[in-house]
């Protein structure tokens, strides 16, 4: 595929959504052309791993895939989360973590192709609508190539009827022309379910939660699910996707 675009994939395998997020926000402040790396311990030696031969010639726009040991996200919205309901979340065995992007709570769980793309939308189109659009876009035809049919709402995230398939969260860091997102989506593959029950999922009284192995009555694996998504991705976004 010929394009100027060209995103750098980095596959993190199982950790700690902690780390992760530390990793995001230096791949962010990389980014934005400041010399801080707010990652320490074991993500700066992973960030290290992140750079080529020299500061030049390094791609900033990156796609990290991961999958994360039991975690509650919360996002920017915070009333309705008490320390009594942190507390409760967390002697179930998950972490907890308050982060900047949008939407409530949500559920993060070994059986989910997460994926943040750190990319500077000036590149693309600046701007967060376009960019939600485009994500739900290749997620929808990600589980198009397993015969799911998935749809938008007006609820964010990718839907199978009424029940959510694909959770999505997003932020942008904005900085003079350049829009740098972080966050993004968590696609349920072969996830456990029963995790789910402990909360109202993104905050959505009523609705349900899925996966492609529940709509398929088989097992779909991470592995499964990611070629599907890459070429997905590639596709509307326009990009030349390079594992380095």
């Amino acid at each position: 595929m010929t394009s100027q675009r060209v995103v750098q994939l980095v596959r993190l395998g199982r950790m700690q959504y902690g780390i992760t997020l530390n990793i995001q926000n230096s791949l962010v402040q990389r980014h934005l052309e400041t010399n801080e790396q707010s990652a320490l311990g074991k993500s700066n030696e992973l960030l290290q791993q992140l750079k080529l031969k020299n500061e030049h010639d390094e791609i900033l726009d990156k796609l990290i895939l991961v999958e994360h040991e039991p975690v509650y996200t919360i996002g920017k919205r915070t009333k309705e989360y008490t320390l009594e309901e942190r507390q409760r979340l967390e002697a179930l065995g998950a972490d907890f973590y308050k982060t900047n992007r949008g939407g409530l709570i949500t559920y993060l769980v070994p059986g989910q192709l997460v994926a943040y793309p750190i990319l500077n939308l000036a590149n693309y189109k600046p701007s967060i609508k376009w960019y939600m659009d485009s994500l739900t876009d290749a997620i929808i035809n990600t589980c198009r190539q397993f015969n799911i049919e998935a749809s938008s709402s007006s609820d964010v995230g990718v839907w199978v009827g009424n029940n959510k398939i694909c959770a999505m969260g997003v932020h942008a860091s904005v900085h003079a022309s350049r829009f740098i997102t972080m966050h993004g989506i968590a696609l349920n593959c072969n996830t456990d379910m029963t995790w789910f029950e402990h909360i109202v999922p993104c905050g959505l009284v009523g609705k349900g939660v899925t996966s492609i192995s529940q709509e398929l009555n088989q097992n779909v694996t991470i592995d499964d699910a990611e070629g599907p998504f890459l070429k997905s991705f590639s596709d509307f976004f326009k990009c030349e996707i390079v594992e380095i």
